[in-house]
């Protein structure tokens, strides 16, 4: 009798569990630093997969305006995490946003000068006599002086034009310029999108320039209440890069099946293949993603103090800017 009553007993509370709801996902905000293109294809990837999902989060991925709107986005707590170059997040928490990196993806900085391949501009000696198009102000401009002194080049040497980033793109697609400075997957794909025609790039790490990029970053006060979801959050980012890495295509398409205004599949598929080189260093690469290094994040904050109009009192604690306590082991 006391096996049988014992027996039921646990019948019940088996019964019970399986009538009880499950708990309900949580709701995360990923805001992105830009228009969709292919560097973010592991976010969608990892949503098509499930594997947000695995760890009980229901993701909503917003298109951004800039890497700037983005943090502001997330100091204000309107995202919950954003995707954003990292020295843009650095500019606003030393002037006090709560903001911080959990997770820096790009290690190596995807900066370059690229014009087309049938202009044959292929390392720095080229682009004398040339004309460089430039948009006054924005992040690579900013460190253009750093590329010209490590490479021997002078103001003189060239011609620049100025203008904001569709008319950059512009001139190079109507020949007024022979090169732009702009990112490896992205002004790149955007030129081949709108001619057909690849496009060379000088990659500015390619010369010593070694600084970070693009990670995923939150606001302080909400990293802090919940230190859990961001650790779930950062795992199955972690897994979508690494399972996205392993299928660039289908990961390009996660992001027309979600989107199908988001471009074209062989250039998403370029770009974000053009964007896996950069997750590592020579000290990350045995690694999983996100694992930055602290010296390759205090180099990044001594060439932003220098040329990247970052205050000098960034360099007394460049542990303050990021985290690796939240990413899977």
């Amino acid at each position: 009798m006391v096996r049988l009553m014992a027996a039921l007993a646990t019948a019940l509370i088996w019964t019970a569990l399986a009538a009880m709801p499950a708990a309900a996902a949580d709701k995360v905000v990923l805001m992105l630093n830009w228009y969709v293109y292919g560097e973010h294809a592991p976010f969608y990837y990892g949503k098509a997969k499930g594997l947000y999902a695995a760890e009980n989060i229901d993701l909503e991925i917003q298109e951004g305006r800039g890497s700037a709107a983005t943090t502001q986005a997330v100091a204000a707590k309107t995202a919950d995490f954003g995707y954003v170059d990292v020295p843009t997040m650095m500019r606003a928490a030393v002037k006090g946003a709560p903001v911080i990196a959990v997770g820096v993806l790009l290690q190596t900085s995807p900066m370059s000068a690229m014009g087309f391949v049938d202009k044959n501009i292929r390392k720095p000696e080229d682009i004398k006599g040339k004309t460089v198009a430039i948009t006054p102000a924005d992040s690579m401009t900013q460190i253009w002086p750093l590329f010209l002194k490590k490479t021997g080049l002078k103001e003189g040497d060239f011609t620049t034009v100025a203008g904001d980033g569709q008319t950059k793109l512009n001139a190079v697609i109507n020949g007024q310029a022979d090169l732009l400075l702009g990112y490896v997957m992205d002004q790149s794909m955007k030129i081949k999108d709108a001619t057909g025609k690849d496009v060379y790039p000088i990659k500015f790490a390619d010369y010593g320039i070694n600084m970070v990029s693009s990670g995923i970053v939150a606001n302080s006060d909400y990293v802090k209440a919940n230190a859990g979801l961001v650790k779930r959050f950062m795992a199955a980012t972690t897994k979508a890069v690494e399972a996205a890495e392993k299928d660039p295509k289908g990961a390009a398409q996660s992001i027309l099946d979600a989107n199908p205004k988001g471009g074209k599949i062989e250039t998403l598929t370029q770009g974000f293949e053009l964007t896996i080189p950069l997750y590592r260093t020579p000290e990350t690469k045995a690694g999983r993603p996100f694992q930055v290094t602290d010296q390759n994040m205090t180099d990044t904050v001594n060439l932003m103090v220098e040329y990247g109009g970052l205050d000098a009192k960034a360099k007394a604690d460049p542990k303050a800017f990021y985290s690796n306590d939240y990413l899977p082991k």
